[in-house]
């Protein structure tokens, strides 16, 4: 017991401890992405960054930490009043990251909310300019107008603001009913718009059919009367020519008759022949004048003729009977 309290009463005990303590507090690891500021007997004299760092014990020590990865705060609900005068409530969300840590440390006393504080108020001026309609239309404009004006009030912060985004814009409930009634007439004049430009199509579409059928029609018919009008032109030509042979048939005919009538008749024979011919003819004639009338009126010698005439015929056909 007394060995042991010997011992923890040693001076070289105390002085091993103190000189231990020190260099522990001299020694710091720094993780990846964070700043450590440093305070020199209360002065700023340096960042430490990311790895193994040394620091002067009890002079030295770390005032602020850092972290130096892009964060993302909320931005609540704030009423923001548009040109035309509407009140508006909107929210969003902003990303930013730490680019100085001694800057986000000295320059300001608290840099994440002085940053929502200056979103919030980036964006009522932005919303102040723009009327409701353009609000609604125009989303990424006031998200860029924001991310500029940010841009250049932190940069002093050592805080940059890497992106804006609005997340909702909430109208009075007055002005959401008239906009969906608004809303409502849009999408029924879109409607009626439709129905008459399909209106005109179908009729536009059924008048060019109309008009490719009558062409076809008046194409089709101009075929058929040109069909036609061959047809009667061969159908022509096929009866002159069949009446051109039979006129040329009948008269071969008639010369082939008249030659061998002529031949005939340059012989005693058809000299009788003839002459019978004529006289059943004469005959024949008196037969049809006198069935034609009860009276004949003659010269008194046409009896003689035609008894002579009849002697003729009678003695030429006794002669050609003779003769065969």
């Amino acid at each position: 017991m007394e060995t042991v309290i010997d011992i923890l009463l040693t001076p070289w005990l105390w002085i091993s401890v103190v000189v231990i303590y020190t260099i522990q507090q001299g020694i710091l690891f720094v993780p990846q992405n964070r700043g450590y500021v440093i305070y020199t007997f209360g002065r700023y004299s340096g960042t430490l960054q990311a790895g193994l760092n040394f620091i002067v014990p009890f002079v030295q020590k770390v005032a602020a930490d850092r972290n130096l990865k892009e964060q993302s705060l909320d931005i609540s609900s704030q009423s923001a009043i548009t040109k035309d005068n509407i009140s508006l409530e909107i929210d969003g969300i902003l990303f930013m990251k730490v680019i100085d840590a001694s800057a986000a440390t000295n320059n300001i006393t608290d840099y994440k909310l002085a940053v929502i504080q200056l979103a919030t108020t980036t964006m009522r001026n932005a919303i102040g300019s723009m009327e409701l309609d353009q609000c609604f239309q125009n989303r990424d404009k006031i998200n860029a107008n924001i991310l500029a004006a940010m841009t250049d009030a932190t940069q002093p912060w050592g805080v940059q603001v890497t992106r804006y985004e609005i997340k909702d814009i909430t109208p009075p409930t007055s002005i959401k009913e008239d906009m969906e009634k608004q809303m409502t007439a849009e999408r029924e004049k879109r409607s009626v718009i439709l129905t008459a430009e399909g209106v005109k199509t179908a009729a536009v579409t059924k008048a060019e059919g109309l008009k490719q059928a009558r062409v076809l029609d008046a194409e089709a018919a101009k075929a058929e009367l040109v069909l036609a009008a061959e047809a009667s032109k061969e159908s022509q030509i096929l009866e002159a020519t069949g009446k051109a042979e039979a006129i040329r048939l009948v008269a071969n005919a008639d010369s082939t008759a008249l030659s061998v009538i002529g031949a005939a008749a340059i012989t005693s024979e058809g000299q009788q022949a003839v002459r019978l011919t004529l006289a059943q003819d004469a005959i024949a004639a008196h037969k049809a004048i006198a069935a034609e009338g009860s009276v004949i009126l003659t010269d008194g010698k046409t009896s003689e003729n035609i008894g002579n005439t009849v002697a003729q015929a009678i003695a030429i056909s006794s002669a050609l009977k003779l003769s065969e």
